[in-house]
């Protein structure tokens, strides 16, 4: 073990065990957010509006993303934040109380990890995980250090969502038998850009983390990290994980499948893209399935749904009375063999679901409560999981068998190989 990393070790150590500090009502959480860019941004502008904490720490591998939201949290006319390159550096920090991680998905679950063993609380964007592996440690991390960890599906924190699903807990449309998650949302294609020198002020090691080490190139930093396996899960873990969570949560927070089959592909585009811009996959559950498509490319409406902007994402809910449709602007409920629409809401004007999400995780925070979390890192790891396993499928070319309590596919070991990944030391889930 190097200095460097035995240093940040037993300094994560010291502060776990001394974290025992019950927040008041009226104190203010200070709170570091980690991975700075235009979600990182979203998250530093939402907490800047929270008026029971304080951001006090921020941190990412480029210099600029940080110049720019020390910048940003002037013009709010905040205090200056401390600043830092490496989180394990911020983890360090006893005045941090609870971190935000708006990192790509690949350092999601260790820099999560990481911070429960420091003894911070955490709201970690989705997907919960890279993969289904480092999901399960996440969630077994976050038990044994006794933290909050709330994960960014903030569709649970969502008014309308929460009455819609109360609805079918009521029998709306009676007996639900299936969930279908749909993430048609318009991506163009990304080209292809050369390797180049890394450049200065981002360090690249930092960032690729838990992955193998690349060759820099734009399209593998600058958001498109999200169609490469190494660091992204492709738009059923990106955008669809959303929808797949409130598949779930509409089948009464259904668990892991028995059976998932995937397909699709790469279609159209000649680029650097890995995942697929098309994809079907189908989970079954024996008395009920969730189904899952994603369409990048040009595509017509699915159950009357509007096409807006190139995109229709949301959850179309069948039940044995009639069925629902909900997306982020409001919920549809239609009724009998005549289709009837029977219930029309729209979301309520309000704060952003994302910063009443964050006011969900606070208060958490405060009570010692991971129950109250409407979104806490079990809930997340399982939607996530089925995000991982429609990609493991499509990935195998074929049908998978889960075993719930083995925790692997059966007889299939190509496919148990992708439930984990090779980590890059230092940077090892474990």
């Amino acid at each position: 073990m190097s200095n460097f990393t035995r240093r940040h070790f037993f300094q994560g150590a010291a502060l776990a065990a001394s974290a025992t500090r019950v927040w008041g009502a009226n104190d203010r959480i200070p709170v570091g957010i980690i991975g700075l860019g235009g979600r990182g941004t979203a998250h530093l502008n939402n907490y800047s509006h929270i008026t029971d904490c304080d951001i006090v720490a921020l941190c990412d591998v480029n210099q600029a993303a940080r110049e720019r939201a020390q910048s940003r949290l002037s013009q709010a006319a905040k205090p200056k934040a401390s600043e830092y390159g490496d989180m394990r550096d911020l983890f360090a920090d006893k005045n941090v109380a609870a971190v935000s991680m708006a990192t790509p998905n690949h350092w999601h679950s260790l820099g999560t990890i990481w911070a429960c063993k420091a003894g911070k609380d955490v709201y970690c964007e989705k997907p919960a995980s890279h993969n289904v592996f480092e999901g399960f440690k996440m969630v077994e991390t976050a038990r044994q250090n006794k933290r909050m960890v709330q994960i960014g599906s903030q569709g649970r924190t969502a008014p309308h969502k929460i009455r819609a699903m109360q609805l079918l807990r009521e029998g709306a449309i009676g007996k639900v038998y299936m969930a279908k998650g749909l993430c048609f949302k318009r991506r163009k294609s990304i080209g292809k850009t050369p390797a180049e020198p890394v450049p200065a002020g981002i360090n690249w090691d930092l960032f690729l983390g838990p992955a193998p080490m690349r060759p820099f190139t734009m399209n593998r930093f600058r958001y498109n990290w999200h169609w490469f396996w190494d660091t992204g899960n492709g738009d059923i873990g990106n955008q669809g994980v959303h929808e797949m969570d409130i598949a779930r949560w509409a089948l009464n927070n259904i668990g892991l499948p028995k059976y998932v089959t995937s397909t699709g592909g790469k279609y159209i585009y000649d680029d650097d893209q890995e995942t697929p811009n098309t994809q079907l996959a189908t989970f079954s559950y024996g008395d009920a399935e969730i189904v899952f498509e994603v369409r990048g490319l040009l595509t017509g409406p699915e159950a009357g749904q509007p096409v807006k902007g190139g995109n229709a994402v949301g959850d179309l809910i069948l039940g044995s009375e009639g069925w629902m449709w909900v997306d982020g602007g409001g919920f549809q409920v239609y009724k009998g063999e005549s289709n009837e629409l029977a219930m029309d809401e729209k979301a309520p004007r309000g704060p952003d679901s994302t910063r009443l999400h964050m006011e969900n995780f606070l208060s958490a925070c405060r009570t010692r409560n991971y129950s109250e979390l409407h979104a806490d890192v079990e809930i997340g790891v399982l939607s996530a999981a089925l995000c991982h396993f429609a990609n493991i499928s499509y990935r195998v070319g074929r049908r998978l068998e889960w075993d719930d309590s083995a925790k692997q596919f059966v007889k299939d070991p190509e496919a148990n190989k992708l439930l984990t990944r090779e980590y890059r030391k230092p940077y090892v889930v474990a």
